[in-house]
């Protein structure tokens, strides 16, 4: 059925028909997490409403350092917030909760990343806005959930790393324990959350009945742990950390010596071996009896490794990926710099400028990842604290007058 929010979006900036037109999310949000998740949304065409407190210069994420564009645009609040539009309104101001409620009215979904218990207590729960719009989908992002003795804890990624088993796997094995370099367990969770949320905005749009949308930091965390929790929940076997980044059961899957540096070998189907092997010039490790086999490399793993060193090391990663690429899986390692000017990225558009809609210099950034018909999805730089409230507040039926009353209350 069509949902009321499909009549009253603001026309989006592209022409083209994308998955998600007609949906419009109402963003609660800061920091990282949530703003991840709303972002992919975003890139394919929802409208995402960023709900920003004027009174604390909006999304904490805006001023995340160390770089700045300039004061409330740091490049850490680029980085989460493409496509989207921002609008300051004041949520402990009653009139600002009446405002953010005619906007449920019309909207498909909400969405928050607050800590576990704030959300029923704004009114931001499904209980707290069915009455103003039946088919209103709320997700909830928090640290732990909302329904446990945790559910006023403040959490962050790396503890979720921790306590889920992460640090434990990463690093070497001699090693103290280590984090991955990124927030995944961030990034993981938004995306597990607009997934949930679009799932329910379906349901709703199906069945005109809404729903609460449940994910947290350590519940994703913890269900990533996939085939590592499955071994230890019926076989009892505890995963460690492996030297070099190695697969736990396959070899050669982890990280080799070059004449300049490291790559990334994954010989992770049987056919790869004998082809690797013959591209090193050594055809026969093929049918070496302390290679031949799965289960033979794992139980020869030092050596083989000594082995494929000594070869690699006669040439540099990339004489080695002229040879092995497309072949053999295999990966130059490479820091982030050249990660970004790798020639496959920068061919492929997918390091991209943004264009402000305010003007001013274009934002260089990531294209998102999901293809549509073959096209990259949006690219439209991070919105100015409040650059949509006049847009937004005008759709409602508020006058200028009406607008600058509310600005004067500091409610906008």
């Amino acid at each position: 059925m069509d949902h009321p929010s499909s009549d009253h979006s603001l026309p989006h900036p592209s022409a083209r028909s994308l998955p998600l037109d007609g949906v419009t999310v109402i963003a609660v949000e800061q920091y990282g997490a949530g703003p991840f998740g709303t972002m992919l949304m975003a890139d394919l065409g929802a409208e995402v409403i960023k709900i920003e407190n004027p009174a604390e210069g909006g999304d904490i994420g805006r001023h995340v350092g160390p770089y700045v564009f300039g004061p409330g645009d740091s490049q850490f609040f680029q980085a989460f917030n493409r496509n989207k539009r921002s609008m300051t309104l004041n949520l402990k101001h009653p009139e600002g909760m009446r405002i953010l409620r005619q906007l449920v009215s019309e909207a498909d979904a909400v969405l928050d990343n607050l800590r576990g218990d704030l959300p029923e207590k704004l009114g931001l729960d499904y209980a707290s806005l069915k009455a103003v719009n039946p088919a209103i989908v709320c997700a909830h992002l928090s640290a732990y959930g909302r329904d446990n003795e945790r559910k006023s804890w403040p959490g962050y990624d790396y503890l979720m790393q921790a306590e889920a088993g992460y640090c434990s796997l990463t690093g070497e094995p001699d090693g103290p324990p280590a984090r991955f370099g990124l927030s995944i367990v961030d990034m993981m969770t938004g995306l597990m959350c607009v997934f949930g949320l679009v799932s329910g905005v379906l349901g709703a749009r199906r069945t005109g009945i809404g729903m609460d949308v449940d994910v947290s930091l350590f519940d994703t965390a913890l269900h990533n742990l996939n085939y590592l929790a499955t071994w230890y929940l019926n076989e009892g076997h505890l995963q460690g950390r492996e030297p070099r980044g190695a697969h736990p059961s396959l070899t050669p899957s982890q990280l080799y010596r070059t004449k300049d540096g490291w790559m990334f070998l994954m010989c992770n189907k049987e056919k790869f071996w004998p082809a690797l092997a013959e591209c090193l010039g050594r055809p026969d490790w093929a049918s070496d009896p302390r290679y031949a086999s799965f289960k033979a490399r794992l139980a020869n793993r030092e050596a083989l490794t000594r082995d494929l060193d000594a070869v690699m090391a006669e040439r540099t990663t990339a004489e080695w990926m002229d040879l092995l690429g497309g072949v053999v899986p295999a990966s130059p390692v490479y820091d982030v710099g050249q990660a970004l000017d790798n020639p496959f990225v920068r061919n492929g558009a997918r390091v991209a400028p943004f264009a402000r809609p305010e003007g001013g210099s274009p934002v260089e950034g990531l294209v998102g990842p999901v293809r549509i018909d073959g096209k990259m999805p949006l690219t439209t730089a991070a919105p100015a604290l409040g650059a949509d409230t006049e847009s937004v507040l005008g759709r409602l039926g508020l006058s200028a007058a009406g607008i600058a009353a509310l600005r004067a209350d500091k409610v906008v």
